[in-house]
């Protein structure tokens, strides 16, 4: 199981943190960062299976191919921003990491205009005049 794999490479690393935090702050960060990147890059098979799949759906649904890939960028802003604010805060900077995530947060915003604007367009094309 690939849970048990990351786990242990997750407590492999915790261990070898709190050990080189004592001496070396920077390395006990830079070996946090790296194994936040390796347990990324673990899942990014995983991932493009789930973008397969919803792939497949929306195909199927007849949703249209704009609206399916605007969310897929919406959902990529979303994760890498927590993932980027994550990293920040384990450097101890809080209020960059803050900023991280209120820029994800207007970038999903943005992202998300056109759709907002056709559901609108809907609902009012659908009320009696």
């Amino acid at each position: 199981m690939e849970i048990i794999q990351i786990v242990g490479v997750a407590l492999i690393a915790t261990v070898l943190i709190l050990i080189l935090k004592e001496q070396k702050p920077i390395f006990a960060f830079l070996l946090a960062t790296f194994t936040g990147i390796l347990i990324f890059l673990f899942l990014l098979g995983k991932i493009a299976g789930i973008i397969h799949v919803l792939e497949d759906l929306a195909v199927k649904s007849e949703v249209q191919p704009i609206f399916f890939k605007t969310i897929l960028k919406i959902i990529g802003i979303a994760y890498i921003a927590e993932f980027g604010a994550q990293i920040v805060r384990d450097a101890g900077q809080e209020a960059v990491a803050s900023k991280i995530e209120l820029a994800g947060k207007i970038l999903i915003m943005v992202m998300a205009i056109p759709i907002i604007t056709v559901i609108v367009e809907t609902v009012v094309s659908l009320m009696p005049a």
